[in-house]
């Protein structure tokens, strides 16, 4: 077929690709196929959304307007959130949170539970208020936080129909400034883990787990609630910006403003600006969620294989998340740390680091992040049962399966 996922790094096994423009397009290709599955920015870096010997719906091409309600906002499933994130804006709106990239679609993110950062955020998902799919039979449903199914619905992995929109809670329009400090003493890491989550209202530490100190700690704060820093735990302000791998050689030209520059949240919660290519381009991904109360162990466990895992590295990102109780969100039931990894594309040599990372990281309870590289490891979801049963209700003859699915999520 000659189609990829964005790295390059999965090629898909679809027999077609179809690019519908309306829902009712949505419909009919859903309704027509005996396997379909829905690709939005293809940021993933696995077979999630891939469908062997069936159809691709490519949803970019999807018209369903932006609407900005009371407290809320209407989007299409393949809406970009730096798409409309300037619109809600101009409305006086915002997203509680937005991922390190803007340049991911709103459906594609929530499914797998992917999020931003700060220690009182949950993820993206937990915004979502409704739901509307294309059921394996081709028919239009809503789901809202009054159906029960909702919580398994939401983070839903693409295995119960095809998202054509989604209704997201929003909050009055604030303002955010973003300061970095190079070089955080390991020690102050670990003795005051807490408060330098605190130091804003999104954190994010960069390190390659081999040198002296974490090189970076962004901190990310509301700009009517900023506390002026000299020195954060031994680390110091930043000489000018910085890109995440910046220990490796990369400028910060991609990146959005730094230095204490005020500007919308839709500007400075996202690493990475819209009109650039995100984070370095030709990379691989993987992140591990561990309860918040075991960061600091996870964190020194993973230290203690730095040197196994830094020659595949690129940089590693360690954030917080706090919990929601959505069924397969990998913060479900409680607050987690995010330890996130960004792969240099070497793809065997990553798969033949990742069983020993997982197996560091597995007395943590670790759950992978489901649209990135994993080996093994799923972690426990409470609710799994119920998702499967779910999913069969609206899926009985399994359209929307895949192997990725069948593997991670019905096969065991």
């Amino acid at each position: 077929m000659g189609e990829s996922n964005w790295a390059g790094n999965h090629a898909y096994a679809a027999d077609a690709v179809v690019t519908p423009r309306s829902v009712d397009e949505v419909r009919e290709a859903v309704a027509g196929a005996s396997r379909v599955k829905a690709l939005g920015s293809r940021h993933c870096f696995n077979d999630i959304a891939d469908s062997p010997g069936g159809v691709l719906l490519d949803l970019q091409a999807l018209d369903v307007p932006v609407e900005i309600g009371d407290g809320t906002v209407t989007v299409g499933g393949s809406a970009r959130y730096g798409d409309f994130a300037e619109q809600l804006h101009a409305a006086g709106f915002a997203l509680p949170n937005l991922a390190s990239l803007p340049h991911i679609t709103v459906a594609g993110s929530v499914a797998t539970g992917t999020h931003g950062s700060g220690r009182r955020q949950p993820g993206l998902a937990a915004a979502v208020s409704a739901i509307e799919l294309v059921d394996a039979n081709g028919e239009l449903r809503t789901f809202t936080r009054a159906h029960a199914e909702f919580p398994g619905l939401v983070v839903g992995l693409g295995a119960a129909g095809v998202v054509t929109r989604l209704t997201l809670d929003v909050v009055p329009a604030f303002d955010v400034r973003q300061d970095v400090f190079d070089d955080l003493p390991w020690e102050a890491a670990f003795e005051h883990f807490d408060a330098i989550e605190d130091a804003g209202y999104s954190v994010s530490m960069f390190t390659n787990w081999v040198n002296d100190a974490i090189d970076q700690v962004w901190v990310k704060s509301r700009v009517g609630a900023f506390t002026e820093r000299t020195a954060l735990f031994g680390a110091r302000p930043a000489d000018g910006p910085r890109h995440p791998a910046h220990a490796a050689g990369i400028a910060a030209d991609n990146c959005t403003p730094q230095r204490g520059v005020p500007g919308p949240w839709h500007e400075r919660l996202p690493h990475f600006a819209l009109a650039f290519t995100p984070s370095v381009g030709d990379e691989l991904q993987s992140e591990y969620f561990v309860p918040y109360r075991d960061a600091a162990a996870a964190i020194a466990a993973v230290r203690e294989i730095g040197d196994v895992v830094a020659p595949v590295l690129l940089v590693s990102e360690i954030r917080a998340i706090a919990g929601d109780e959505l069924w397969l969100s990998p913060c479900h039931g409680g607050d987690r740390v995010a330890l996130h990894f960004t792969w240099q594309p070497r793809q065997a040599e990553v798969e033949a680091v990742l069983p020993l990372l997982e197996e560091r990281l597995a007395p943590f309870g670790a759950r992978p992040h489901w649209g990135k590289l994993f080996h093994g490891v799923r972690g426990d979801y409470p609710r799994l049962a119920d998702f499967r049963a779910l999913a069969g209700r609206l899926d009985p003859r399994g359209k929307f399966r895949n192997p990725f699915l069948e593997r991670h999520v019905f096969g065991g």
